[in-house]
């Protein structure tokens, strides 16, 4: 992208716009390893480093904490505590002053930071950081959520109640009913590139941080917090992440404000990178859910009424728990339509680390939620699963939309997952194979094999109205380079490119004559985190703006100097037509700044329409929706429980794609995350509130021989954005992730073969093999007795 070469003045086409299939720009860099990533920059003269000090139990109060064996150990400089902390100790995202960058008088989880050790080499940190002598005083303990109580039980945030109709009484009057509950796991985020921040002092209160951060202007704005100054002491940069999946959002604050402390107090640059296993054990993971639903349906499998609690293990602070639990909400209906419903969150106080943002913000855990009713309805009436999604779909997009109503009450628009199941149920050969599944099942005594089809409705806006906005600043120079910067940032997705992309469409130039540059808070303020599958939607809108008013310029000088109408100016493919002549891009943006034209601008973007009451639970929260469908096969050895995935095709919707090549790896890999999460991502805390999967050796990521045998991914070639996005292109970075609950769905129709499918497995997730063999057992038990 960055290479710079002469463009082709005759070429029809500009090379690399949009809806072009165009490489990662730094794919050839990530694969041979010259990427930089922030542990690559070269350190300055003197950067010291740091070490964490983690707590040693659960729950208590901080009788003692002796220091003097760390302070005196080779090489440390420095040991900071709260005491040292010149500004505010809290890096509360939520304002709810919960979440102190150093414990204070109390611990409320294993591993949370007491102090950090500042010393010459990484190595000297991490060793004496261990030589602390700290007394506790132990206090009870609570670490699970599945015997707490909603209503009477701590919460860490308000909770969110949806209704639309009376839920209550149409599952009463209903023809059938079902109650039960379900236990959904959470998940580490496993970036390739844990938490790092390197901090370097500048003159009076300056300082700047190079932080592995989704959100350079809150982790700027918790900085300036931390240390007592103004937002424009700080600056924030970062050229990209080693992978963020939400991590990265607020999680990232923390180790920037320590670097930036210890940076300032000794007037050296600091680094501190965490390895795994305290990465693992120090930082919030995706949340787990207990979650309890009612369902009132007719003999047909018709919905007719729902009632949900998600009750989610928040940890010992807020974090981003209350719109996590919201959007758990907003997604409880997934693809399907409810006359009546109810349901509620419930944020409940753990002490464990506190749960943050991850790939989906909770989105996928209420869809978990609504595809265990529509197996509960097929197992009660007798029916395929596939067949009651289908009878419970929204009105599909054209229809006069009777059933087009969320549960917070926006009206769905732009549904098209109709057409995206039965092409998928076609190209799959779903019905054939389900034949022969039912075949194989009945000849095959130990393995058996199951199949299943979910549907995903996603959701695209952050529901807080102010992170809807971004912005981006666009340079021309006079050789007719762009330099283009955003308010997003890269952690692999492929979003520098895209916004790239745009520009190069815009101005109609190749585009290896656009480069970005790092994300920093001194080129665009305020901006939102890189999250809610919004990257290229703002920002490629905001450049999409910044480059409009440098191009409008070109074209109000071009037609003022030629003395023809506006309309007489056409940018083509590295070249403008100037009334009956031609001349290149690169000379008339000299010519422009030969007669002062200004060449750079400052573009900006908010998304309209949307809007979110809270207290009265509805409002237009999401700008469209994003859909898509999975179909997987799985095969399980009915004697271990271990499984494979044999075969999955996925058909996504994408609307008119900036960049199909990112966009199918997108959703390749959020399939394959979302898999390991229903899989086998098991997050195990003992008794003493201990975290004992902190590491690969113990916690288990999907690797390359875990993927489906057979792995079919399409991207729908006829959908657009039903409103006015970028290009009329659709999110990706989220929605792929719930795709992977067809792998959770098949391996339950594969255990539910052991008992004639007449009971419902209620499968809890992740369905590890002990999971999966222990449902067996419980399914063979239970058909005995019946």
């Amino acid at each position: 992208m960055n290479k710079h070469s002469a463009p082709d003045l005759k070429a029809a086409k500009i090379i690399g716009g949009v809806a072009t299939d165009q490489r990662h720009d730094s794919a050839h860099k990530h694969v041979t390893g010259a990427a930089i990533y922030i542990d690559d920059m070269p350190e300055p003269a003197g950067t010291l480093h740091a070490g964490l000090g983690l707590s040693a139990v659960t729950h208590g109060t901080l009788k003692t904490v002796d220091l003097s064996a760390v302070r005196t150990a080779p090489g440390v400089v420095d040991v900071l505590t709260h005491a040292d902390v010149p500004g505010e100790n809290d890096v509360s995202p939520s304002n709810m002053h919960d979440d102190p960058v150093f414990a204070q008088g109390k611990v409320q989880f294993h591993g949370q930071p007491i102090f950090c050790v500042i010393a010459e080499t990484r190595e000297q940190a991490r060793h004496a950081a261990r030589l602390a002598r700290i007394e506790y005083e132990e206090l009870p303990a609570v670490l699970d959520i599945w015997d707490l109580d909603p209503e009477k039980d701590r919460l860490v945030t308000t909770p969110l109640t949806l209704k639309r109709g009376d839920a209550a009484a149409a599952i009463s009057a209903a023809p059938r009913r079902i109650k039960g509950r379900m236990r959904l796991g959470g998940q580490d985020h496993f970036y390739l590139e844990g938490q790092i921040s390197l901090a370097i002092p500048g003159e009076d209160d300056e300082v700047t941080v190079y932080c592995s951060t989704q959100g350079p202007s809150e982790t700027q704005h918790m900085v300036a917090h931390v240390l007592g100054v103004a937002s424009h002491a700080v600056t924030v940069e970062v050229r990209r992440m080693g992978g963020g999946f939400g991590g990265k959002e607020t999680q990232a604050n923390q180790c920037a404000a320590i670097a930036a402390i210890a940076a300032k107090k000794h007037k050296r640059a600091v680094k501190l990178r965490l390895d795994r296993d305290e990465d693992m054990t120090a930082t919030g993971k995706r949340h787990d859910f207990a979650i309890d639903y009612d369902v009132g349906f007719d003999d047909e499998g018709n919905i007719l009424g729902v009632d949900y609690t998600f009750a989610l293990r928040c940890g010992f602070s807020a974090d981003l728990s209350g719109p996590v639990g919201d959007r758990a909400l907003f997604h409880c209906d997934n693809a399907y339509f409810y006359p009546n419903v109810h349901a509620k969150s419930a944020p409940l106080y753990t002490n464990t680390v506190s749960n943050t943002a991850f790939r989906g913000f909770g989105g996928p855990q209420g869809m978990v939620g609504a595809e265990r009713v529509i197996d509960e309805i097929a197992f009660a009436v007798g029916k395929d699963p596939l067949e009651i999604r289908k009878l419970n779909f929204y009105d599909p997009m054209g229809t006069k939309g009777e059933r087009n109503v969320t549960p917070y009450h926006q009206k769905v628009e732009d549904n098209i997952i109709h057409r995206i199941v039965a092409e998928l149920e076609e190209s799959a050969d779903y019905a054939r194979r389900r034949r022969e599944i039912a075949a194989f099942n009945a000849n095959s005594r130990f393995i058996k094999r199951g199949l299943a089809l979910t549907p995903v409705k996603f959701g695209i806006s952050f529901t807080k109205t102010e992170s809807n906005q971004a912005g981006a600043l666009v340079h021309v120079y006079t050789d007719g380079s762009v330099h283009m910067n955003h308010g997003g940032t890269e952690m692999g997705q492929g979003l520098h490119l895209k916004v790239a992309q745009v520009v190069a469409e815009e101005f109609q130039i190749d585009l290896d004559r656009v480069r970005i540059t790092a994300t920093t808070t001194a080129k665009v303020p305020n901006t939102a985190p890189t999250a809610a599958s919004s990257g290229a939607d703002l920002n490629g809108m905001a450049a999409k703006d910044a480059a409009r008013q440098i191009k409008d310029r070109l074209i109000d000088f071009a037609a003022e100097t030629h003395q023809i109408p506006r309309d007489q100016v056409v940018f083509l493919p590295n070249r403008v037509r100037i009334g009956n002549q031609e001349i290149s891009f690169n000379e008339l943006v000299k010519q422009a700044y030969l007669a002062r034209v200004q060449l750079s601008a400052a573009g900006f973007y908010k998304t309209p329409k949307i809007h979110w009451d809270r207290s009265k639970g509805r409002g237009h929260a999401f700008y469209y929706y994003a859909y898509g469908a999975a179909c997987s096969e799985v095969s399980v050895d009915t004697l271990t429980g271990e499984y494979v995935v044999e075969r999955t095709d996925i058909l996504h919707d994408t609307g008119r794609s900036l960049n199909r090549a990112i966009d199918i790896g997108q959703v390749e890999g959020g399939f394959i995350q979302g898999m390991g999460w229903l899989t086998t991502e098991e997050l195990v805390w003992d008794d003493k509130g201990r975290l004992r999967t902190h590491a690969p050796s113990t916690y288990k990521i999907p690797l390359a021989s875990d993927r489906p045998k057979i792995f079919n991914v399409a991207l729908t070639d006829w959908s657009e954005a039903y409103e006015p996005t970028i290009h009329r292109s659709k999110a990706v970075g989220e929605p792929p992730l719930p795709l992977g609950m067809s792998v959770l769905h098949a391996l339950s129709d594969a255990v539910a073969s052991v008992a004639d499918h007449r009971i419902c497995p209620r499968l809890d997730a992740p369905a590890t093999p002990e999971r999966v063999l222990m449902a067996i057992e419980r399914l063979k038990s239970e058909a005995t007795r019946k």
